[in-house]
């Protein structure tokens, strides 16, 4: 009879376990390259569906000031920018541009699109940020409030509640918000990123970066903070109860299934109190899903905010662009739009790989 020695079972690995090992498989680095080049692919096609639903409504010249041109001055025009050409050619001209980080020039005031960018690019990530403040802020520890309560009346009017925030568009939470807060109450700005006075300030700032709360700090005027922060309010209230709601329903599903688990009972089991299971047992595993889904949210956060500038008057990319499509600049509309295309792929990026290093399952 022959006898199989327990120690070479337990160290010996196993034959997919090995050819795991040798091709890199499963590792982080390898999880990172693929995550990396799906970014090109993905921007590829989101500029090119851009282009092309751009020319659906014919060329950009024609749109924007075909009605003020007489037809020869029309033509000369086109002629000039390419547009006389056949669709393809001037498609592997705007791939080649974008490849080179020109996104063209706008038709109506004749100023490159990353030009557009670098100027309004901060105030719509300063919006985005204190959007995602509001909606973490809100989102994460009532999903926590609505599972420890699960099925009782607070829960119910939680998920009420969740549902309600998503459900309402984005332009009519603003006009609600101004309407209660800063004319009946008068307790917050009706619009703008700062008042007068303090834009005076801002501008006169050196190497300003766009993004007011900064530009603010830098000052070292107290007022100029209050000031700008008391602007962020509404526009960041509106934007970030958009994605709370999303949260919560998130934070709430996976608190359920993570207090279900056999380690919460067995924790429970030992006398753990069932706040702290909730804390800190439960806790971890529920915030992977929210950080996997982040990336889309920061997506939907840039959608909202072309109605949530536009509704305050904040002078960001999105305002800028309800700008343009009303001007039927669609050469501007187009470049900004493959931008924040190639931002949201970015994003997509880097929050896949932070998921990753949280959660190892999140790799194979």
């Amino acid at each position: 009879m022959t006898l199989t020695n327990p120690e070479a079972i337990d160290t010996e690995p196993t034959k997919p376990q090995a050819q795991r090992r040798a091709s890199g498989g499963g590792g982080l680095g390898r999880y990172v390259l693929v995550r990396f080049l799906l970014i090109f692919p993905t921007v590829f096609i989101l500029v090119t569906l851009v282009f092309f639903l751009m020319r659906v409504v014919g060329n950009p010249i024609t749109a924007s000031v075909g009605g003020r041109l007489t037809p020869t001055q029309l033509q000369e025009r086109l002629h000039a920018a390419g547009y006389d050409r056949p669709v393809i050619v001037q498609y592997l001209e705007y791939l080649g541009q974008i490849v080179r980080g020109d996104f063209g020039t706008t038709s109506t005031d004749n100023r490159p699109v990353t030009e557009i960018i670098l100027q309004y690019g901060g105030a719509t990530a300063e919006l985005v940020f204190y959007a995602l403040i509001v909606a973490l802020v809100l989102g994460i520890p009532l999903g926590m409030l609505a599972a420890y309560l699960r099925d009782k009346w607070p829960d119910v009017l939680l998920r009420a509640l969740a549902i309600l925030t998503y459900a309402t568009p984005v332009f009519f939470g603003g006009l609600l918000l101004k309407l209660v807060f800063s004319v009946w109450l008068g307790w917050l700005p009706l619009g703008d990123r700062a008042s007068t006075r303090a834009q005076l300030i801002l501008d006169r700032i050196e190497n300003p970066t766009g993004i007011y709360i900064i530009d603010a700090l830098r000052t070292g005027n107290g007022q100029i903070i209050s000031d700008v922060l008391q602007h962020a309010v509404l526009p960041a209230l509106t934007l970030g109860l958009l994605t709370a709601g999303i949260f919560l329903r998130l934070v709430r599903a996976n608190m359920i299934g993570s207090l279900g688990s056999e380690y919460v009972d067995a924790a429970r089991s030992r006398g753990v109190r069932e706040s702290r299971l909730v804390r800190t047992h439960a806790f971890r595993p529920a915030l992977v899903p929210i950080i996997t889904v982040m990336g889309l949210q920061i997506a939907m956060l840039l959608g909202g905010s072309v109605l949530t500038e536009t509704t305050f008057g904040w002078r960001g990319l999105g305002f800028e662009l309800n700008q343009y499509l009303s001007a039927r600049d669609f050469v501007a509309v187009q470049g900004i739009v493959a931008m924040l295309a190639v931002i949201v792929a970015v994003t997509n990026f880097v929050v896949d790989v932070i998921a990753a290093l949280i959660d190892p399952r999140v790799r194979f």
